[in-house]
């Protein structure tokens, strides 16, 4: 038969997971996209206008 857990513990099980799901959403949200490679300049080429 299961125990019965005291209320502290549960409040402490609860702001733990308060704590990770908080710190999980501030990393997620801090992981922006990676910064794209300046394009090469290379060679241009000049259209013919006639």
């Amino acid at each position: 038969m299961l125990e019965r857990t005291r209320t502290a513990e549960r409040y402490a099980r609860g702001f733990a997971a308060a704590v990770v799901a908080v710190a999980t959403l501030l990393l997620a949200a801090n992981a922006g996209p990676a910064r794209a490679e300046e394009p090469q300049q290379g060679p241009r080429t000049v259209a013919d206008s006639r």
